[in-house]
């Protein structure tokens, strides 16, 4: 009789751990998503039709990648040039706590991520993904020189233009595979440009090894020849070279990844930073006059078309419900005042300055990611947020509770709907000039007059008169026009504080 009392206790205890068991058993076996990130090269806010309705550039695959996804509207890039912008997405780190003050790498300056640096394809590879790099790199690698040492940076050395240019190539063995790179980075596959398309040498290097040696040259194209954009400086590049198919090229070889990858044991990490719409401007034949904003305009429609193909693809190889895709810009677009007046076109939005530039033309960028099931669709995040957080989200996507790299904050919360804001340091600003600025709440404290970049005046003299820098209430003045620097001491004495813990820590 007790057993026949016990058994209905019998049977709910079993049925309770029974599913239990099935819980911890999904739990494990949820496969880990795939991430995709993609950068474009000096792609501005307003140049995305889902982001500014003025816009004169069609970006339907940008606007779909927005509608399927959360845009975040107060993003920033690290820096406004390049190499600290990427320095910073794949370490999480600010780039100017490394040896790179200003400016940026050439295509012969050795690595700037040293060998004990942790990136985030390291730290993916660690947990178990396939890790690539296709696109521009522009971090440095470290050449094989042909009296068999390597063209290798001093840890803790100052990067100085006569250290990074090293105009000796001929002392290169470009046969030779190289150091450093995306390999010391952790990738296990990378197809790359060595710098920007308008810095020699170029040539693609596959796994640090060059595709073509670069044994032919090029004049060059000057910028003074009107509005074109098909700027590159003179040097070597490889033989069959050609500048208007490193877009295709790089796109191609990224769909052909996902491709090889689809069905594989372990997820994989696809950093594609593009080289596009950077100068040099040359947008296919096909591409021509899509836009109403110029070859500037057409090349960010071929941006757009590669996003169009990378999201097609992931949706063919059935990964599109695992799949997190990131999309940004490495910084503000170079969108001169002559410009806007042309084509009655904001690449920049409303915001002052442009590429290089201290003022957020230089820094605030799109940024979007798609996750299906995991982040609302057409959901928006007015949250302040840096491209370092990358790193950081990476490790909370994977439920990594582990020490985050300094200046990096989780995104997570707020794409998965748990909260509207997160606990984030202020964002420090840094333009290509080595000026800082910080941005806390609606208020951001520039040191100092000037852009400090490409828009003039960049470093002006001292003037007794003016203020000794500058503050802006971006909620109240978005286009930075009314310096409040003099008016509110307390508030700069706050963020000067404020920032000078941050250079510190």
């Amino acid at each position: 009789m007790m057993k026949m009392k016990m058994l209905p206790f019998l049977l709910l205890f079993f049925t309770l751990f029974s599913c239990k068991d099935e819980k911890e058993t999904t739990q494990q076996n949820t496969p880990k998503p795939n991430i995709i990130f993609i950068l474009a090269d000096d792609l501005g806010y307003g140049d995305v039709s889902a982001l500014n309705k003025d816009s004169k550039i069609p970006t339907p695959n940008m606007d779909q990648l927005a509608n399927e996804g959360m845009v975040f509207t107060d993003a920033h890039s690290n820096s406004s040039v390049c190499t600290p912008t990427r320095y910073g997405v794949l370490t999480g780190e600010y780039a100017w706590r490394s040896r790179i003050k200003q400016g940026v790498l050439l295509g012969y300056s050795p690595s700037l991520i040293e060998e004990d640096q942790e990136t985030i394809a390291k730290y993916l590879k660690k947990s178990g993904y396939k890790t690539a790099c296709i696109g521009k790199w522009h971090l440095g690698i470290d050449w094989k020189l042909k009296n068999g040492n390597y063209h290798e940076g001093k840890k803790g050395e100052l990067f100085t233009r006569q250290l990074v240019a090293f105009k000796d190539a001929d002392a290169i063995a470009f046969s030779e595979e190289a150091k450093g790179g995306p390999k010391r980075a952790g990738f296990d596959y990378s197809y790359i440009l060595p710098a920007s398309l308008d810095f020699q040498p170029y040539c693609y290097l596959e796994n640090n090894v060059t595709v073509e040696a670069p044994t032919d040259s090029t004049a060059g194209n000057d910028m003074d020849t009107g509005y074109t954009g098909a700027f590159w400086r003179p040097g070597r590049k490889a033989p069959s070279f050609e500048f208007d198919q490193v877009l295709p090229t790089f796109t191609q070889k990224a769909v052909d990844f996902i491709d090889e990858n689809k069905k594989g044991e372990n997820p994989f990490f696809l950093y594609l930073p593009l080289n596009a719409p950077h100068t040099p401007w040359v947008p296919t034949e096909s591409f021509n006059g899509k836009s109403q904003a110029g070859q500037y305009g057409d090349f960010v429609n071929m941006v757009d078309d590669v996003v169009g193909q990378i999201l097609a693809k992931v949706k063919e190889a059935g990964l599109e419900e695992n799949t997190m895709i990131v999309f940004t810009s490495d910084n503000g677009a170079y969108w001169k005042p002559e410009f806007i007046e042309e084509f009655d076109h904001r690449s920049n939005y409303n915001f002052r300055g442009m590429k290089a530039d201290i003022y957020d033309g230089g820094h605030h960028i799109p940024f979007m990611v798609k996750y299906p099931g995991k982040v609302k669709a057409g959901s928006k995040s007015a949250q302040t947020i840096c491209l370092t957080d990358f790193f950081a989200t990476c490790q909370d996507l994977l439920n990594n509770t582990n020490s985050r790299p300094r200046d990096s904050f989780s995104l997570w919360p707020i794409l998965n709907g748990k909260s509207t804001s997160i606990d984030r340091a202020p964002v420090v600003h840094h333009s290509g000039g080595g000026k800082f600025a910080i941005r806390d709440g609606v208020w951001k404290m520039i040191e100092g007059m000037g852009s400090g970049g490409f828009t003039e005046p960049v470093f002006p003299p001292y003037n007794p008169d003016d203020p000794k820098g500058q503050l802006y209430n971006l909620q109240e003045d978005i286009a930075e026009t009314n310096n409040l620097y003099n008016d509110h001491p307390e508030i700069v004495s706050d963020l000067e504080s404020k920032l000078n813990q941050l250079k510190t820590q």
